[in-house]
């Protein structure tokens, strides 16, 4: 284990030029520091003064608002006024914030991922994407966050579990960092993560069985069958309803996270927001070796329509989600569909 401090990472990145890599390096100090306040004030629970339940009311898209919610993105918000931004798009806002229209970046943010879990004392996160700015951030606000994932020159989450960990790319592979008490820093714990390219570990929410598109129903089906089917060995199913320690655990242990869209009204699409959750998480599997697609396509070569677009997601090792991949587009050759793999499957491990 290396004991290299954030600081010293972003130093390294940063050199001694000013430019974007000094201006990336900076907001990450601002997040990194913010993120240490928020877990201070999650680490309260229920006797802390923003963990009073409901807002009572929704973000911009419609989802119910906690306490901690809003206080987690006023946090950031205030933060951000001090760092080289242009802009600050927030899943909790209708429209970006513009800061300093001089500067060169734009940072997309989920306060708080995992609100829903709260009460239930599960692991909570806040995930960033910094992107370059473009078009002019006045006239223009939305263009920023417009750009395919691609164009992100950093990305990575903050996760409040057992431990305060940041999860990090600036496009040269994927790093976690663990918050030291005793140092009062963040401290390099894992470089240049590698996700294995084969998994026999999925994650999904199983209770939609009905609700999915027949691809994702076959593919389910094949791994639950174990060694007797044609994927010919046993999948554990693990399912959290947090994607930052969904992320997490994928990161160090390999796996396949989904989260198709379905049936259900308002799902067709997926629920996972594609500029300030799908973009960075993405980005991160992929510098960590793995794949991250909407079932389909990679989610780093979409172009975002709106803030606040939502996205099947499926992420995790290249493998396993290029097969996922396969079940759409190829299901005359899989499983019970055609004769000559009815019993073993085409695509056996």
């Amino acid at each position: 284990m290396t004991t290299a401090t954030l600081d010293a990472f972003l130093v390294s990145y940063a050199g001694d030029a000013e430019g974007l890599r000094a201006a990336v390096a900076s907001t990450i100090r601002h997040l990194s520091m913010t993120a240490v306040k928020i877990r201070n004030t999650i680490n309260q629970g229920a006797l802390g003064r923003a963990f009073n339940g409901s807002h009572n009311s929704r973000n911009a898209d419609g989802d119910a608002q906690k306490d901690l919610d809003v206080f987690a993105d006023d946090m950031f918000l205030d933060a951000m006024r001090h760092a080289p931004l242009a802009l600050y798009g927030s899943e909790e806002l209708d429209q970006p914030v513009v800061l300093d229209p001089r500067a060169p970046l734009a940072i997309a943010i989920d306060p708080l991922d995992g609100s829903s879990n709260i009460d239930t004392n599960v692991s909570l996160g806040t995930i960033f994407s910094i992107l370059p700015v473009a078009g002019e951030p006045v006239g223009e606000p939305v263009a920023s966050f417009f750009q395919e994932g691609r164009r992100q020159l950093a990305a990575g989450f903050f996760i409040y579990g057992p431990q305060l960990a940041l999860v990090l790319t600036v496009g040269s592979g994927t790093h976690i960092f663990v918050f030291s008490t005793r140092l009062g820093t963040f401290v390099q714990a894992y470089s240049g993560i590698a996700i294995a390219p084969r998994t026999q570990e999925f994650a999904i929410n199983a209770a939609n069985y009905r609700q999915w598109d027949e691809a994702v129903r076959l593919y389910i089906d094949d791994c639950m069958q174990g060694t007797e089917g044609p994927r010919a060995k046993d999948f554990n199913m693990r399912w959290i309803a947090s994607l930052v320690a969904e992320a997490y655990r994928i990161l160090v242990r390999g796996g396949v996270f989904l989260y198709p869209g379905d049936k259900r009204k308002g799902y067709g699409s997926g629920r996972i927001r594609l500029v300030y959750e799908a973009n960075p998480i993405a980005f991160l599997i992929e510098q960590a070796g793995g794949a991250a697609t909407d079932t389909v396509n990679p989610i780093l070569d979409l172009i975002p329509q709106n803030m606040h677009q939502r996205v099947p997601l499926v992420f995790g090792s290249a493998r396993e989600v290029q097969r996922i991949g396969r079940y759409h587009t190829e299901p005359s050759n899989i499983g019970e569909r055609a004769p000559l793999f009815s019993n073993r499957g085409l695509f056996r491990a």
